[in-house]
């Protein structure tokens, strides 16, 4: 892993590698012995970066479509790229007994969003063994249910293959309807759930649990996520639970009580970058799919499997604000203060990542007959790596595909990143005199 001679800095190198595995996934969906019948090259295209996003949003139907084949090649572009295609490298070169320089932890850094250089190696061997031995275990839990249900054969690949789409926020199934056969199922809602939110929360959180053990000991960062993620999903499983009640097309249909209780849960922590549903997503009342909008644009966390402008980015700017409107001088938490570096990265984050998608449903209001709500759902869906859709993604034109494609490499490795791939950061050596401006 020697770029050396590489002209690149770490943020287009990143991009690069992504679009060269893109590209290589859609000419291996595009051989026929990849699928049962013949797809165009949007479509390849459109799934071979669903999967490497691991976004889930599908133009085909992945169980019938899809041979064995090019099931397998969807598994593999989802594992490399919810565990990250740097890692990968790092793993094959530590294997070769090769020296992993500056340059190329520089770019490990970048591609799990560390602030600092120190410890990345030690990281991506986390994300290996953490990664690889809760697949296992989930794929066996789940074969107790899906084996005396398919067969030995049918139930393990089933299990294997929801194993890795969940664990990496994938949201890709094998059924059509995703997961709503199993609303009501405990086993099934909570391997899968538990998957995705391990997943989400992000492998520096998982890291800092297991060699600390202790809540007191844990990073103010990895108290965040925890805390973070059990309130907002327990706040969206409330709201849902209400609000959907009584629809007659989703919680109204269940009749018992702890379905509707199940439905309400899963639907309330899959927006944050899972894809899976047990409830018809088009049939949810407008007022729940608001609401998904911004679970869906916050995301998961930082390092980990799923996209967003991320949970500890979404806090950082709620926690300035509220300083803000407090009048101090310092935003805190947890008798630490935040540093202003982080507070500008926040921002830059959030405008970078509303302005693309203000600019993808302007376009695809051009280009598409759909209603509003159902556009900017698709298009939050596909830059927080969700793959949530209200059932319009096959409908897309050929340039709605293309934009909701841009969209998901964009929600995959970032806006800074890809801010950053365009125009090389500069470090200022100049200070200049303040001076108040107008706001407000």
């Amino acid at each position: 892993m020697n770029f050396k001679y590489v002209k690149l800095n770490p943020f287009q190198l990143l991009v690069l590698v992504f679009l060269f595995f893109i590209t290589l996934g859609t000419a291996l969906l595009k051989i026929p012995l990849a699928t049962n019948n013949s797809i165009s090259w949007i479509d390849a295209l459109f799934t071979a970066t669903s999967a490497m996003t691991v976004t889930g949003l599908a133009v085909v139907d992945t169980g019938t479509t899809f041979t064995t084949f090019g099931q397998s090649i969807i598994l593999i572009l989802i594992q490399v790229g919810g565990l990250g295609i740097m890692s990968f490298a790092v793993l094959i070169f530590m294997m070769l007994g090769k020296k992993i320089g500056f340059k190329e932890r520089l770019i490990v850094q970048n591609a799990l969003n560390q602030t600092s250089l120190g410890g990345v190696i030690k990281l991506v061997k986390n994300i290996f063994i953490y990664s690889f031995t809760i697949e296992i275990i989930a794929m066996l839990i789940l074969a107790i249910k899906w084996v005396p249900e398919f067969g030995w054969g049918k139930g393990m690949y089933y299990s294997f293959f929801h194993s890795i789409s969940a664990f990496n926020n994938a949201g890709f199934s094998i059924w059509s309807d995703s997961l709503m056969g199993y609303v009501g199922d405990p086993l099934v809602n909570l391997v899968i759930t538990f998957l995705f939110i391990i997943g989400g929360i992000g492998f520096t959180v998982l890291t800092d649990i297991w060699y600390k053990r202790s809540f007191k000991k844990l990073s103010l960062h990895s108290k965040l996520m925890i805390v973070g993620t059990f309130i907002i999903n327990l706040v969206a499983m409330i709201i849902i639970f209400a609000i959907e009640y009584n629809n007659p097309n989703t919680l109204g249909q269940l009749s018992s009580f702890g379905d509707k209780l199940w439905g309400s849960y899963f639907q309330a922590v899959t927006p944050r970058t899972a894809g899976f549903n047990t409830l018809d997503i088009g049939s949810l009342n407008e007022a729940t799919i608001i609401f998904m909008l911004l679970l869906m644009f916050v995301g998961a966390g930082s390092a980990s499997t799923g996209g967003g402008i991320k949970l500890t980015t979404f806090l950082v700017i709620v926690l300035s604000v509220l300083t803000f409107l407090r009048q101090k001088n310092q935003v805190t938490i947890g008798n630490r203060a935040i540093k202003d570096k982080v507070i500008i990265r926040s921002l830059a984050i959030s405008v970078i990542s509303i302005l693309f998608i203000f600019i993808a449903v302007f376009i695809l209001k051009i280009t598409e007959v759909e209603p509003f709500i159902i556009i900017i759902f698709e298009v939050i869906s596909a830059f927080g790596t969700v793959g949530l859709s209200m059932g319009v993604t096959a409908d897309l034109s050929y340039i709605g595909k293309l934009i909701i494609v841009f969209i998901m490499l964009l929600g995959k490795l970032g806006p800074l990143t890809f801010a950053f791939s365009l125009a090389k950061p500069k470090q200022e050596k100049i200070r200049y005199p303040s001076e108040d401006i107008l706001t407000g």
